[in-house]
């Protein structure tokens, strides 16, 4: 039986610089997808996947991540007087449990291998899920909630995984499969940003994975990949063989929220969902069509 994950890697300490000159002063993770920062909707998809212990690998300038998982008396006191009980339970509900968030930095931008790498400390020996807020997927059961469920039956590895059109392979982290039956496929080999004309195949991991502890052994190397950096994909190949390695299509739409095409469609999405909202941007978009 699948040892339970209890705990999440949120790798943010990335700069946003294609979203300057607003992330001079604001983590990209805090820019608002409709009323909720990014990082918010990334941890609120760990705590519905069953997700106990919430890992921050932060950088310099990310400190208002903190402060929006922290308590706020004076605004509190201020919207308890106003008497507005709605603002104040949004407050409430988005603080996790005392104790279960731990912040560690990177102290260089050496890659998402070795952001992950910087959290092995709280991992301990167990295995844990990895979620990039930039990605943000619409979907009607949490997208780590489903790579969980996987692991849950199959044990070792599992990667969120989508096709994308064979000249992006060179953008993503790009599955080699021996079997697939069209929802989960085994995974044989990975190549980060192959070329297209020797891509593997057009399955690309996204942003959510759920990894045993052995990633760190070779994360550990320090090995540079693709970019000069260390990058996860290298030393989740390394790990192929001995123990179940799956890519998971899982069920929802996906944003970039990396990109500014994908955090506008992100903002759009959900907003037609809200009820406050929808009827006036759908008459918005009518109009300016």
């Amino acid at each position: 039986m699948a040892q339970t994950v209890r705990k999440a890697v949120f790798p943010v300490a990335g700069l946003g610089t294609r979203f300057l000159p607003a992330t001079k002063a604001i983590p990209k993770e805090m820019l608002p997808v409709l009323d909720r920062p990014l990082i918010q909707y990334a941890v609120e998809e760990a705590k519905a996947a069953g997700i106990e212990h919430f890992i921050f690998v932060t950088g310099r300038g990310k400190g208002a991540m903190e402060d929006h998982f922290d308590r706020a008396p004076e605004l509190e006191r201020t919207l308890e007087a106003a008497g507005k009980t709605k603002e104040l339970k949004a407050l409430a509900d988005l603080l996790p449990d005392a104790g279960s968030i731990s912040y560690t930095r990177q102290q260089a931008p050496l890659g998402l291998g070795h952001a992950v790498w910087c959290a092995r400390e709280f991992i301990g020996d167990e295995p844990f899920a990895v979620i990039l807020p930039d990605d943000m997927v619409k979907s009607k059961v949490p997208c780590i909630k489903q790579l969980v469920d996987i692991h849950a039956k199959t044990g070792g590895n599992v990667v969120g995984v989508m096709d994308v059109p064979r000249d992006q392979t060179n953008k993503y982290g790009i599955l080699d499969v021996s079997e697939d039956d069209g929802k989960l496929a085994a995974i044989k080999g990975l190549v980060e940003k192959p070329k297209p004309e020797v891509a593997p195949s057009t399955l690309s991991i996204i942003g959510r994975y759920v990894l045993l502890p052995d990633v760190f052994e070779h994360l550990g190397r320090k090995e540079k990949g693709a970019g000069g950096e260390i990058q996860l994909t290298d030393a989740m190949a390394r790990m192929i063989g001995g123990k179940p390695f799956h890519g998971l299509r899982f069920e929802g739409e996906r944003f970039d929220c990396g990109s500014k095409i994908g955090w506008l469609a992100g903002n759009i999405a959900l907003a037609f969902d809200d009820p406050e909202v929808s009827d006036a941007l759908k008459d918005f978009i009518r109009k300016r069509m």
